[in-house]
C-alpha cells in the first residue's frame, strides 16, 4: 500500500505537526498517491484524488496585511468581471470544499514563510468539513516531504514486484506436480489469502482437497452466478457484489466452448501484481483443461464405437472395452433416452461426461449422427433428464429394455422425441405414445384421418338410408365377432345382422369373412372411437 498520512506524522526528519483531526482518526491511514505543492486558488485541475496538497498560503491574505483576519474580507478577482470583496471565513471554506470534493487526502501548511502561524480560518474550515490539516515548519522543505514518499512508493514498488516474481514461481512448480490443476488453485489461494473456488463445464462446484470452501452464506448464490456465466458461452470476467461479499468471476476456455469458471472471493478489487497472477492462472487452468478437453473428444468418439458394438449385439466386447475406461454399463432392464443435437446446448455433453464419471459408468451416453443417446437405469435416470431438462434438450425415453433389445430400444427412443418436438414438450415416454400397443403407436403416427376416409361411404350410407350399419359393425367388434351374442345384443335376429355385416362390406368394398379385411375394418373404428373421445 502507499505511504499514509501517520507514516508522514511519525517521521523524526519531517518535523509535521497534525493540527486536524485528533490522533487515531481513520482519516490519517488514508493512502497518499503523491505530493504535489501550489499556491492556487484553485489547485485542484492539477491535482489527482489521493494526493496529498501542500502550500505555503501565498494565496490566503496575511493576518494584518489587507484585513486577513477571519472575519474581515478580502478582494477577490471574479472570472472576467471586476475585482468582488469575499469574506475570509467563506474564502477558506470554498477552498477546503473544493479539495474535499475532489478527493484530495490531506493539506500541509508551511508556517514561517509567508504567515507566521496557521491562519485561524483554515484551521477551522478544515475541522468542519474533515480534511485533515498538518503544519509544516520553515525548516522542512516540501522536497523534502516530496522525496520521501517518491521512496516509499518505490520500495512498495519493488517490493510488490518482487513478490509478484515470487508468486509467480510457487505458481509455476504448483504446475509441475501431479495434481497440477489442484496445486496450482492451492498456491492462489495461498498468495492472495482468500478462497478459490473452481466450477466445470457445467457448473457444478469442484472440490479442491486442502482449499478453502465457498461460504456457506453465499454458496447457492455463486453457483447460480457461475451457471449465468457459463450459458452465455462467452470468455468473460465479472467483479460481482454478492451478499456484501466481493467475488471476482472468470470463465475458463474458448467462446462457444467454454470449460468452465474460477471465482475468487473476499479480496479487495485486484491490483497490477495480483492481477498478473490471477491470469497466469487462468491461463494454466485454461491449458490444463483444453487438454482434457482433447481427451474428451477421445472418449467421445470411444463412447460412439462402444455403442456400435452394444446395437451390433457383441454386448461382451463392450463391456470388456467399457470398463477399461468407465468401469461398467448401465445395468438391466435399462432405459434409453434420445434427443436431437441439431444445436446442442452449450457444455451438455461436458455435463454428461461428468454425470458419466460420477456414477462410474452407471450412465453411458454417445452420440450417434444428430441423435444425443443415454442409457441408464431407472434408479439414475431421473437425474438425466433433469441435466438434459436444464439444457433445453427434448428428449424421448424408451421402454426399460435388457441390453440384447437396444435397437429396438432406440427405435422406440427415436419415435418419442419426435413425438416430443410435434408436441412442444420436454419428454414424451414410448409407453406413453404407444398406450394401446399398435393401435396406439399407428394412431400417433396419424393413422385417424385414413380411418375415417375409410369410414366415409357407411357413415354417409347411414345418415342417407336412416340405418344402423355403422353401429351394427361396432357392436360386432365389440363382441369378438360372435353372432348368437352380438344378435342378442342388439335384438334382432342371427340372419338380420349377417346380412347387416354383410351389407356394410359390400359398401366399404371389404370381405368380411377374411382376417385381413375384418382386421382392417377393425382398425378404423377403433381410431374413429378414439378421435371421438379427445
Amino acid at each position: 500500500m502507499p505511504p499514509s498520512l501517520n507514516i508522514l506524522l511519525r517521521s523524526r526528519s519531517l518535523k509535521l505537526r497534525l493540527v486536524v483531526p485528533d490522533l487515531g482518526a481513520a482519516q490519517l491511514e488514508e493512502p497518499v498517491s503523491w505530493v504535489h505543492s501550489s499556491d492556487l486558488e484553485d489547485p485542484t485541475p492539477f491535482l489527482d484524488p489521493g494526493q496529498l496538497l501542500l502550500t505555503d498560503g501565498t494565496q490566503f491574505p496575511v493576518a494584518g496585511v489587507g484585513g486577513g483576519a477571519a472575519g474581515t474580507t478580502t478582494a477577490e478577482q471574479a472570472p472576467g468581471g471586476p475585482p468582488r470583496k469575499v469574506p475570509n471565513g467563506r474564502r477558506y471554506e470554498e477552498y477546503v470544499r473544493r479539495l474535499v470534493d475532489h478527493g484530495i487526502v490531506g493539506l500541509g501548511f508551511a508556517t514561517q514563510v509567508i504567515h507566521g502561524t496557521l491562519p485561524p480560518g483554515l484551521e477551522e474550515a478544515c475541522r468542519n468539513q474533515g480534511l485533515p490539516l498538518l503544519e509544516v515548519p520553515d525548516r522542512t522543505p516540501f522536497i523534502a516531504i516530496i522525496r520521501m514518499v517518491a521512496d516509499y512508493l518505490a520500495r512498495e514498488e519493488h517490493a510488490r514486484a518482487e513478490w509478484s516474481l515470487q508468486a509467480q514461481r510457487a505458481i509455476s512448480r504448483a504446475a509441475l506436480r501431479p495434481d497440477g490443476l489442484t496445486s496450482i488453485l492451492g498456491e492462489l489461494e495461498r498468495q492472495l489469502h482468500s478462497w478459490v473456488a473452481l466450477y466445470d463445464a457445467a457448473g457444478n462446484y469442484v472440490r479442491m482437497p486442502r482449499n478453502r470452501p465457498v461460504p456457506a452464506n453465499i454458496a447457492a448464490h455463486v453457483s447460480q452466478r457461475v451457471r449465468d456465466a457459463l450459458d452465455l458461452g462467452t470468455r468473460s470476467a465479472s467483479l460481482l457484489d454478492i451478499e456484501g461479499q466481493s467475488v471476482t468471476l472468470q470463465t475458463l476456455g474458448r467462446k462457444g466452448s467454454l470449460r468452465g469458471a474460477l471465482v475468487l472471493g473476499a479480496i479487495e478489487p485486484l491490483d497490477p501484481a495480483r492481477a498478473d497472477i490471477v491470469n497466469s492462472v487462468i491461463g494454466l487452468a485454461s491449458l490444463a483443461l483444453e487438454q482434457a478437453r482433447t481427451l474428451d473428444t477421445a472418449r467421445r468418439h470411444l463412447r460412439a464405437g462402444v455403442f456400435e458394438q452394444l446395437l451390433a449385439g457383441s454386448t461382451d466386447v463392450a463391456i470388456r472395452t467399457a470398463r477399461q475406461v468407465w468401469g461398467q454399463l448401465p445395468r438391466e432392464p435399462l432405459l434409453v433416452t434420445a434427443s436431437r443435437q441439431e444445436s446442442p446446448a452449450p457444455n451438455l455433453l461436458e455435463a454428461l461426461e461428468l454425470l458419466s464419471d460420477d456414477y462410474r459408468g452407471a450412465v453411458f451416453y454417445a452420440v450417434r449422427g444428430d441423435l444425443l443417446i443415454v442409457l441408464a437405469a431407472r434408479a439414475h435416470h431421473d437425474k438425466v433428464l433433469v441435466l438434459l431438462e436444464r439444457h433445453g434438450a427434448v428428449c424421448g425415453v424408451s421402454a426399460e429394455t435388457a441390453m440384447s433389445g437396444l435397437a429396438d430400444a432406440l427405435e422406440e427412443a427415436t419415435r418419442a422425441v419426435l413425438r416430443a418436438a410435434e408436441l412442444g414438450r420436454a419428454v414424451v415416454t414410448f409407453p406413453e405414445l404407444s398406450d394401446g400397443g399398435m393401435l396406439g403407436l399407428l394412431l400417433e403416427e396419424k393413422a385417424g384421418p385414413v380411418a375415417r376416409g375409410l369410414l366415409q361411404p357407411l357413415i354417409a350410407h347411414d345418415a342417407a338410408e336412416q340405418t344402423e350399419l355403422l353401429e351394427t359393425v361396432r357392436e360386432w367388434f365389440a363382441n369378438n365377432c360372435v353372432w348368437d351374442k352380438t344378435a342378442r345384443r342388439l335384438g334382432v335376429h342371427r340372419h338380420t345382422l349377417r346380412n347387416r355385416i354383410d351389407a356394410a362390406g359390400r359398401i366399404l368394398g371389404l370381405n368380411l369373412d377374411g382376417m385381413r379385411d375384418r382386421l382392417e375394418l377393425f382398425a378404423a373404428v377403433q381410431f374413429l372411437e378414439r378421435r371421438k373421445t379427445e
